[in-house]
């Protein structure tokens, strides 16, 4: 399949979604099924159809347009913010942190719930988002968590082993590490919905406070809660080309 633009301007839909920032290239295919993504007003039937700079393409409705410029942000979200974009009535939202130009439509590479805390990313580059987030690349995430009580050595190593079932889901830890009384660092791998307050509620515990501190090789370090940073030109090319070896 064709994915390079032509004389004409034109590429692949897939392409144009993902130069819109609006999703990975394999994450197209998904949008185009759901019936959201419409050319010229009628809705795309397969994400290898060809478009032009003079098609008019939306999603859910509002026009989408290849990004000019790639903006790559660390934001550093206090408890109580949303990582949601399309809700209009949630009255605190991440994103909002961020004011940026309308021009510029950034999503969250992630998300954290909006009891949890500490580092997001977000981007307006698919290609960025989906190496950020998607389970076959690994990429590791670090929380820090306060729990109500100490987690026994056969909990940990269950964690760590054989993992845990929680609503359909295999929940496992590369790494538990205990820090301090009632304080732990967990490592995953992937990013299922409330992760690691499932697994500590498998194990009979509470989570008290969550944070995460690093997403592959970028750190939260010492960045205040609710401020924002660019990250390098060093960090997107590290983010970007970093493998599981790197991240150790």
């Amino acid at each position: 399949m064709e994915t390079q633009s032509s004389n004409d301007g034109s590429m692949n839909l897939s392409k144009y979604l993902s130069a819109s920032g609006v999703c990975s290239r394999r994450g197209a295919a998904e949008l185009v099924e759901a019936g959201i993504v419409s050319v010229n007003g009628i809705p795309a039937r397969t994400p290898g159809e060809r478009v032009t700079p003079k098609d008019r393409v939306t999603v859910r409705g509002k026009p989408v347009f290849p990004v000019r410029e790639y903006v790559y942000i660390m934001l550093h979200k206090p408890r109580g913010y949303v990582c949601t974009m399309e809700d209009p009535h949630a009255k605190k939202k991440a994103v909002d942190l961020i004011p940026l130009s309308r021009e510029v439509r950034i999503v969250s590479a992630g998300r954290l719930d909006k009891d949890s805390e500490g580092l997001l990313l977000f981007s307006n580059d698919g290609s960025f988002i989906a190496r950020m987030t998607h389970p076959r690349y690994e990429v590791r995430k670090t929380y820090l968590v306060s729990t109500d009580g100490d987690l026994s050595p056969e909990a940990i190593r269950r964690l760590t082993h054989e993992g845990v079932r929680s609503g359909g889901d295999l929940l496992k830890a590369e790494c538990v590490e205990h820090m301090a009384p009632r304080k732990y660092k967990f490592i995953l791998h992937e990013g299922k919905n409330r992760e690691v307050r499932r697994m500590l509620e498998s194990c009979g515990r509470e989570t008290r406070r969550l944070r995460r501190i690093a997403v592959g090789g970028l750190r939260l370090g010492g960045l205040p809660p609710g401020k924002w940073r660019h990250l390098t030109k060093e960090e997107v090319r590290r983010a970007l080309g970093e493998n599981t070896e790197e991240q150790k």
